[in-house]
């Protein structure tokens, strides 16, 4: 018997449409494995889609969810340009109702912190982090929608399964803030 009652047929629970969209980007990413660039999503209204492209929202099938979000992969983020700086040159058509981003990095835990090297460049945090004993090594998909919302699915490495993803809205609130600045 399973402990999950009602899966869809995605196999993820039931959830709001931005948490749905960002657990599916989740899976999409982890379909694809570990140490990969960084990507982004545009998110559609479903019942927008239905409404101003049936035909292609038919083809998407759409019809099964018309309350949900679909992700639109982006173009890859351009070699060497860092993540603030490319996010602040994003403008978002009218049809886009919010995005995500998927982005591996190195976490801490809480009270690491206090070890952290004093007065270190920023190059020097990142070898202390990188060879941290307890660096945890995560994939974050970030979603936000313009009216505010946001959303947070964490994968660890070490647990890499669908079960053991975390998600919450302010889980890492840096990321979920400059997501929504693109909207600005």
């Amino acid at each position: 018997m399973s402990d999950v009652p009602d899966l869809p047929a995605t196999g993820l629970p039931p959830t709001s449409p931005l948490t749905r969209a960002a657990l599916e980007i989740d899976e999409h990413a982890a379909s694809l494995g570990w140490d990969m660039p960084t990507r982004l999503f545009a998110l559609v209204d479903n019942a927008a889609m239905l409404k101003a492209n049936p035909r292609l929202a038919k083809q998407l099938g759409l019809h099964d969810n018309p309350t949900g979000l679909t992700p639109v992969e982006q173009d890859e983020l351009p070699a060497g340009m860092e993540l603030d700086k490319f996010l602040g040159t994003i403008a978002w058509p009218d049809g886009v109702v919010g995005c995500a981003l998927v982005v591996e990095r190195l976490m801490l835990p809480p009270g690491a912190e206090a070890s952290r090297p004093k007065n270190a460049t920023d190059q020097e945090i990142a070898t202390w982090v990188a060879e941290h004993p307890q660096r945890q090594e995560v994939r974050i998909t970030a979603a936000v929608l313009r009216d505010g919302a946001k959303e947070i699915a964490l994968r660890l490495r070490e647990k890499d399964s669908p079960r053991e993803v975390l998600t919450g809205p302010d889980l890492v609130p840096g990321l979920t803030e400059a997501l929504l600045a693109t909207f600005s």
